[in-house]
């Protein structure tokens, strides 16, 4: 039973089991019966491919029934606070960096190229790049805000972005792209990747996914550009309780993120 417990917990993660909608995804998991925690200990067990996460001295295993198995022991603390936080029943909702640290073992590490290029392919439509053409006090904030992103980017790598009014698709210049594809391959490895995958779709900014992985901009400074138009609409339309419920949900997904990806970072 215990070796078949992450996946009858976690599932499998390529498509996503059950919803892209963070919230509805927590609702739908929320219908399933949760399994009564098993274990009492959780700990760590260096290796020599890094730190496995045990309970009561048994190693976990992933969906795939790959070791869970994670680079760093800060990394490894991250997942073993998840499992000892559990409390009469495992909730697989509240353990996103588990589920994160899965994805990455048992997903990407057999398609690291296609999410490689997946980040890549987002510079190529980065949110930072497509400009209101009107208010004008909107047009004003993402200059003042977005700008000095897609400056850093130019200056620090050579990614020299174009912006575009409006939402018409239009091509970024193929050398932009490939500096950015360029500066990227420092993170290319199944676990930094998947992090910085899940930046860049929560935020729809490659560009931005990479500032935070370079320590340009913190974490929720990356947050707040993210939703610059978001803000800006709520601040003159109002927002709903289902609207804010989903942005806090993805937030949670978002730090979780960050935080493996800098966890990841710790030499040991």
């Amino acid at each position: 039973m215990r070796d078949e417990l992450s996946q009858d917990i976690f599932g499998t993660f390529i498509p996503e089991p059950s919803h892209e909608d963070p919230v509805r995804r927590a609702q739908i998991q929320m219908k399933r019966p949760l399994p009564k925690r098993f274990y009492e200990a959780v700990g760590v067990e260096a290796r020599d491919d890094g730190y496995s996460i045990t309970l009561d001295g048994k190693p976990v295993k992933t969906p795939a029934k790959n070791l869970l198995t994670l680079p760093t022991r800060e990394a490894a603390e991250l997942v073993v606070a998840e499992w000892a936080g559990q409390g009469e029943f495992i909730d697989p909702a509240t353990m996103p960096i588990t589920k994160l640290a899965n994805t990455a073992i048992d997903a990407v590490a057999n398609s690291l190229d296609e999410v490689f290029d997946e980040i890549v392919r987002f510079a190529g439509t980065d949110l930072l790049c497509y400009r209101a053409d009107g208010p004008r006090e909107l047009i004003d904030r993402q200059s003042a805000r977005w700008d000095a992103v897609l400056t850093w980017a130019a200056t620090a790598h050579g990614a020299r972005f174009i912006l575009v009014e409006g939402v018409m698709h239009q091509e970024q210049p193929k050398e932009a792209v490939a500096a950015y594809a360029a500066a990227l391959q420092r993170y290319r490895d199944p676990f930094q990747i998947s992090c910085l995958n899940v930046v860049t779709t929560l935020t729809g900014s490659a560009v931005l996914a990479l500032a935070f992985a370079e320590g340009a901009f913190d974490l929720d400074e990356v947050w707040s550009l993210a939703h610059l138009d978001e803000d800006w609409t709520i601040e003159h339309w109002g927002s709903d309780a289902e609207a804010e419920a989903r942005r806090e949900a993805r937030y949670g997904e978002f730090a979780s993120a960050a935080s493996l990806f800098s966890a990841l970072q710790s030499a040991d």
